[in-house]
Formats: structure tokens, C-alpha cells, sequence
């Protein structure tokens, strides 16, 4: 069975999830913000949980980390600034990136995530902070104007998530030292980069009825690459945009030594952190397991007669030179259509000042004991402790498509058989505890097979829209780097 759903999407912005898409899941903007919240508000105001968190966001709206925490220590005392990039006239101070320093450190310690090397963290938060910049200014040339309302819009469903009125949410940002009124400066340029954004790729792609039938075709058939999943790592030599023969000489030097090291047997996520320009390489070269069909065309062509292990490259695209390595083939299914639903339940504690994250995990592992031992229930559980909208129904998700839910809470649901209880898992969100009720298999119309298809074209075509968008922005930047952050 093919099955459209299985494949997670790339987490790129600007891409709204296909299976967000397909089950017409209401407000993309609060699903979107609540993604954003855990960097972009203090825990301490107990965002609601994986009801709206756990799906996948909308990146219709994406909001990304307001500059506006207060650095140093309780008594206010700031390290002494310094500017360590310029982007086009805007520095990027060394404060700026130690505050995003901090809430990545934060961020990987809650998801449980191995902390790479702190220098390769550095270099990655004052890249982000680079880009960051060029989209911000390139948006605010462009002349599209953020009103007053749609901020208002914005702050009204922060609060609505935390379950706070707007005014006791503007109380707890100046408790944490968040200043408010940058606070919804900083929503304004996030809504400004994101309209932009959308606006950009959005006239760069289109989804053609032909382009869903031989992606119909393709999946139907046994022996086609589009129904292979496979796994790449990646190493990408960037060429900027107009970039002299003589720097495009350099590139391409650059990326065949790469080849040539990974080909000789030098390990591939050490040269990717070493080499790669890719804004994941210090957390590794894998581009993840999906179907062929979401890759690239040069990619997947580059790469079809290799095995596992191959290497391939240096292959030449918009954004530069590429060194693709096959880390995993296996074949998808080839016949009908149907997809696996699952009815979860789920607990949620959130990670705050109050309750840390080994006391969370000690407190719901407590909760599995006394479920085993019938001595609590579990949806009376999730109704009285559960920091999740869920929690009201007893923690019940109801029925989820793959794809749904973000990967580290899918997988530990997936492997388990209904009834079963997990472990207490750390998210991106807190910690849960999950037990899946039942599951079903789910047979597809031929419309709705149609809609699937044009939701996976079209974010993969906004994948690969924005990559080139977000290069062309880099590219025009001046980007003049000063002294090392500390």
C-alpha cells in the first residue's frame, strides 16, 4: 500500500504540513504560535500543550525568537557588547547572540537532544541571526505594511493559548523581563517577514493537474524511483549569486575535496560540520527518510544507481555545489491508497521554573505506576494534572493521520501496541506520557487521493522555492563578520 502520509515534511519555513492540509485543521495562526511560544515566551506561562502543539505548524505564520529576554545575571549586570556581524548597515551584537545562545541550549535540553559542540551552536545561532536580518530587511523594503489589528490578532491568541486574558499576559512578559512593547514589535516583524515570505514562494509555484496524474501514475507503479524512501546526508558549498568564475572555481574545488575525503571513507557527519553551509550541519548531514519523490529531481538522479553508502557529487544547483552520501533505501508500498489512523491519549507537563524536567518525568513515570496498578485512571489523570487543551476529554487526541504529529511524539506512539503505555517521553513541548486506544486503517477517494497529491506537490515545491529564495536573499546581503561571539 502506498501510503502518501508517512513521510514527515521537511521543517522548512514558508511550508504549510500536507497532512495539516488534507484534514483541514482550523487555526493555522495559533498552531503556528504556539510552535514559536517555547522560544518565544518564558515557560513560566505554561503554554497549553500538544492538542495545538504537537501538530506540526502551519508556516503560514511562523514567529521566531523576539530579542527582548533581558541577558546577564538576577541583579542586571550585562557582559560588555560588542558587534560581531554586519548585515547590509545592522550589527549583530554579541548579546544578541548569547540571548539566542541560551534559548537553542534551552530548547535541545527539553527536546533531549544531544548538545553539539558549543562553537558549532555559536556558529549556527549567528548564521540563523544573519539570515534572520537579510529576510527582515529585505521584507521591510518591499513596502507591505503589518496593521495594528492584525498584532493585535496575534498578541490576543498568545493569550488565548496560555489561557490568560491579554492583560495578564502583558503582567507576565515584564515579570520575566520581556519587554512588551518589543514584544509586539517583534510579532509585527515576524508577520511582516512571513507575508513576504509566503508572498515570494507563493508566486514561484503552482500544481498542475498533469503534475498530480504522474504523481498518481508514479505511486501506483512497482518498479519507479518514486516509490523508493530513501535517506541522504548532504554537504552544500554555497555559490552566492553572481558569484565570480574564479568563486564558483574555489566552490567547486571545495565540494570535490569533500567528495573525494567522503569517498575515501572519512566520516560524512564530520565533513558535513566541517564543510557544509547548511544551517543543520552541526546537528548532522541527514536530510531524513521520505519518499524519493520529495527530494529534488538532481538529487534523486544523482544518487538512483548508488547503494547504500554511495556518494555522489559534486552535483551543481541554484544554491551551489552538493555532496550527497545514501544512507538508507527501502521500498514504499506500490498498491492502493490508504493511510493508518490512530486514537491516542495523551498527559502532558510542561518543563517551567516550578517543575524541571526530571521532576516532570519522576511525576508522570509515578502516574504509569499507578495506572499498572489500577490504583488511578488514566484519563482521570490527564483531566486533573494534563497541561493540554486535550485534557478536559481526559487527554483523548482523538483520530491523527501520520504525519500529525511532530516526529519524537509519533514515533514512541507508532511503536506501541494500543493500550500500551510509554515512558514518559521528552517533546519540544514537556513531557508526556501517551497511550495509544486504537488504530484503523483508512481507505482514500479518489479526491481526496487527488488532494493529498497536490498538498505533497505543492510543499515540495515551496521546499525547494523557499532554499532558493532564502539563498537569493543571502546573496544580495552585505555581510561583513567582526570579532568571534563569546
Amino acid at each position: 500500500m502506498t501510503n502518501f502520509l508517512t513521510a514527515p515534511p521537511l521543517a522548512v519555513p514558508g511550508v504549510l504540513s500536507a497532512s495539516r492540509r488534507a484534514n483541514n485543521l482550523r487555526q493555522p495562526l495559533a498552531a503556528a504560535l504556539l510552535v514559536a511560544l517555547p522560544c518565544l515566551l518564558p515557560a513560566s506561562l505554561g503554554l497549553p500543550g500538544v492538542q495545538a502543539q504537537v501538530l506540526k505548524p502551519s508556516s503560514q505564520l511562523r514567529l521566531s525568537v523576539p530579542s527582548t529576554r533581558l541577558n546577564g545575571n538576577a541583579n542586571g549586570q550585562r557582559q560588555a557588547d560588542f558587534i560581531v556581524a554586519v548585515v547590509n548597515s545592522e550589527p549583530v551584537t554579541n548579546n544578541e547572540v548569547r540571548a539566542k545562545l541560551v534559548r537553542a541550549e534551552q530548547q535541545l535540553t527539553q527536546q533531549g537532544t544531544a548538545m553539539p559542540p558549543r562553537s558549532e551552536l555559536v556558529k549556527l545561532v549567528l548564521e540563523r541571526l544573519i539570515n534572520d536580518k537579510a529576510q527582515l530587511q529585505s521584507a521591510r523594503e518591499s513596502g507591505v505594511k503589518i496593521e495594528a489589528n492584525a498584532i493585535d490578532g496575534a498578541e490576543l491568541t498568545v493569550a488565548q493559548q496560555n489561557q490568560v486574558t491579554v492583560e495578564e499576559l502583558r503582567r507576565r512578559l515584564v515579570a520575566d523581563g520581556i519587554s512588551y512593547s518589543q514584544f509586539r514589535a517583534d510579532l509585527r516583524d515576524e508577520l511582516l517577514v512571513t507575508r513576504v515570505r509566503q508572498r515570494e514562494i507563493d508566486a514561484r509555484v503552482s500544481v498542475t493537474d498533469s503534475d498530480i496524474d504522474l504523481f498518481l501514475r508514479e505511486q501506483g507503479g512497482t518498479d519507479n524511483q518514486g516509490t523508493q524512501d530513501i535517506n541522504l546526508g548532504q554537504i552544500l558549498i554555497a555559490v552566492p549569486e553572481n558569484a565570480t568564475p574564479e568563486a564558483i572555481a574555489t566552490r567547486l574545488a571545495k565540494a570535490q575535496q569533500a567528495a573525494d575525503r567522503a569517498k575515501s571513507g572519512t566520516d560524512f557527519d564530520v565533513l558535513a560540520k566541517e564543510l557544509s553551509d547548511t544551517p543543520a550541519s552541526a546537528t548532522g548531514s541527514q536530510m531524513g527518510l521520505r519518499n524519493a519523490d520529495r527530494y529534488p529531481p538532481l538529487f534523486v538522479e544523482a544518487t538512483q544507481g548508488l547503494r547504500v553508502g554511495g556518494v555522489a557529487g559534486p552535483v551543481r544547483s541554484g544554491a551551489g555545489f552538493h555532496v550527497l552520501k545514501v544512507l538508507e533505501k527501502k521500498q514504499a508500498g506500490t498498491s492502493g491508497v490508504s493511510i493508518t489512523q490512530t486514537r491516542a491519549r495523551h498527559i502532558l507537563l510542561r518543563v517551567t521554573p516550578q517543575l524541571t524536567q526530571a521532576a516532570a518525568i519522576e511525576k508522570l513515570a509515578s502516574f504509569k505506576k499507578r495506572i499498572a496498578s489500577r490504583q488511578a485512571d488514566f484519563a482521570t489523570l490527564a483531566k486533573d494534572n494534563s497541561e493540554d487543551g486535550s485534557a478536559k476529554d481526559g487527554g483523548d487526541l482523538g483520530w491523527s493521520n501520520p504525519g500529525q504529529y511532530v516526529p519524537e511524539f509519533e514515533q514512541v506512539m507508532n511503536n506501541l501496541a494500543p493500550g500500551q503505555i510509554s515512558d514518559p517521553l521528552v517533546s519540544r513541548f514537556g513531557v508526556h506520557l501517551i497511550q495509544p486506544l486504537e488504530r484503523r486503517e483508512s481507505q482514500l477517494s479518489t479526491r481526496e487521493q487527488r488532494e493529498l497529491a497536490r498538498s505533497l506537490l505543492r510543499e515540495k515545491k515551496q521546499e525547494d522555492a523557499y532554499a532558493v529564495w532564502a539563498q537569493e536573499i543571502r546573496g544580495r546581503a552585505y555581510i561583513e563578520y567582526r570579532e568571534p561571539p563569546q
